[in-house]
């Protein structure tokens, strides 16, 4: 015989906060299995002649909560084939009680009736001892279970079942994240009971609290001040909107899809040179000049009625869970190669079932972006499909054909021919670099950036005689940018 399991909350404080129903209920039983007798009610019962079973040796067993809180439903369950189950836990069943959630999910399977009955919240009780009105928004969020992109700053939020200095820590360490060190924030303790206590503390304070038990909850005040909003991606998102706001900036209000192409184009390339210079503060400033120009791009789709930030997100975030199986599907891959033939395999498939139009594997190429990139692209894509040279050495073989032929048209006359054989010419040498895994554009910018070092370490030297270009005959500018290659520039 399988019998029900009756779940009652303990309130959270002392035994005047409990309704008289659960309290009859609790003396009427020959005994109560509790989550935890770390609690007043429980205290007091107990010395009413009330028996509990306590589950407090199981938090011992297990380094996780999950695996506490699975343990504790399967005992139960189990306990329901012998005989009917009161079950009491803190606070109201309902709020915070993952126990109960597992109950209520797996009963069915073991034929169990789950009841949850009465027991009151801590949340009234908490409201009225920080004297907030939870109308303005306000988050319940686990303290054992504490993720940074769970928080948003700009509203209450109340963290619960903050037993102890390690979870304390835990949540100090997620909440910094996002927070100033000295944010204020509130421990509340068995709060509406007689011994309700309310600390406010500075953030960094929180783990040194060691009045801690099941009946404490961090108090988090929303963030006021719009400087320390500035790491949110929504306020950054709102600063745009205003930007481009009936009293925003007459710049930004002009501002089309085609008109911020060259930003956008100056942009990426700024962020390059960040990266090739490995630095880090400038990477971070150029990543949020390139995001400026995405979040702008999607403001003008939004304005005009068209699509939001939230449509590129979805597209983008749709399309990395599509190509990526062998990550968020039951796909199994060998090795990087694997991965390159299913995205291609999946993007092929993504095409017909859009009903693409494209006739070769070549128009899905920009046609805006710089040549030399184009070129590895279109090169790269051709090799796919087996259009391509067997060895580097025989595309090395084309470069010096190409190079013959440039020579044969540079005393001809014909600048439209040469331009041709030197654009054979580069593209020759982009499939060289694209045999050894380089991009051509990155080994150009290197070059360029050779140059540079070299010619204003020339232009410097001069500067230091005093003189001018036209003092200097070319072997001596040469000796100049010999001394710059010496010092590895």
């Amino acid at each position: 015989m399988v019998n029900d399991i009756v779940i009652i909350g303990l309130g959270a404080g002392d035994l005047d906060q409990l309704p008289y129903g659960i309290y009859k209920k609790l003396k009427q039983a020959s005994s109560c299995f509790a989550r935890t007798v770390e609690h007043p009610v429980i205290n007091e019962l107990m010395n009413e002649g009330v028996s509990f079973i306590s589950f407090d040796d199981v938090y011992e067993k297990h380094d996780t909560f999950e695996k506490v809180y699975e343990e504790i439903a399967e005992t139960l369950l189990k306990q329901a084939s012998v005989e009917a189950v009161l079950y009491a836990v803190p606070g109201h069943p309902m709020v915070a009680e993952k126990t109960v959630q597992i109950l209520i999910e797996k009963g069915p399977k073991y034929g169990v009736s789950v009841k949850v009955e009465g027991g009151q919240s801590f949340l009234d009780a908490l409201f009225l001892a920080v004297k907030i009105d939870p109308i303005e928004g306000f988050q319940l969020l686990d303290g054992t279970a504490l993720e940074k992109d769970d928080l948003h700053i700009n509203q209450h939020m109340i963290i619960g079942q903050v037993y102890d200095p390690f979870i304390a820590s835990n949540v100090k360490l997620t909440l910094m994240e996002k927070l100033p060190d000295d944010h204020a924030v509130y421990l509340v303790t068995a709060a509406g009971s007689e011994t309700e206590l309310v600390k406010r503390l500075p953030l960094y304070e929180l783990d040194r609290e060691m009045e801690l038990s099941n009946l404490t909850s961090v108090y988090v005040p929303p963030v006021k001040e719009i400087n320390k909003q500035y790491r949110e991606f929504s306020t950054f998102r709102q600063i745009i909107a205003q930007l481009r706001g009936p009293n925003g900036c007459p710049w930004d209000i002009k501002q089309t899809h085609e008109s911020l192409k060259q930003y956008l184009i100056e942009e990426t390339y700024e962020l390059i040179d960040a990266i090739d210079k490995q630095d880090e503060d400038e990477i971070i400033a150029e990543l949020g000049d390139v995001l400026l120009q995405v979040l702008l791009h999607a403001q003008i789709g939004e304005d005009e009625g068209m699509f939001t930030i939230e449509d590129v997100i979805e597209g983008i975030s749709s399309k990395m869970v599509r190509r990526h199986p062998h990550v968020f599907g039951d796909i199994e891959v060998n090795g990087e190669e694997d991965v390159l033939k299913n995205w291609q395999q999946i993007k092929q498939e993504e095409k017909e079932q859009a009903g693409s139009t494209n006739k070769s594997l070549l128009d899905d190429v920009g046609k805006f972006i710089p040549n030399l990139i184009r070129a590895h692209e279109y090169q790269k894509r051709a090799a796919k499909v087996g259009f391509d040279w067997n060895e580097v050495s025989e595309a090395w073989k084309k470069v010096k054909e190409e190079i013959i032929e440039v020579e044969a048209e540079m005393d001809q006359g014909d600048e439209a021919a040469l331009r041709m054989e030197l654009g054979d010419l580069f593209f020759a040498l982009v499939n060289v670099t694209r045999f050894y895994g380089i991009q051509a554009e990155e080994a150009v910018y290197v070059a360029n950036q050779k140059f540079y070092n070299r010619f204003t370490y020339i232009e410097a030297c001069i500067q230091n005689e005093r003189k001018e270009f036209a003092n200097y005959s070319l072997d001596e500018l040469d000796r100049f940018w010999e001394e710059a290659k010496s010092k590895g520039l």
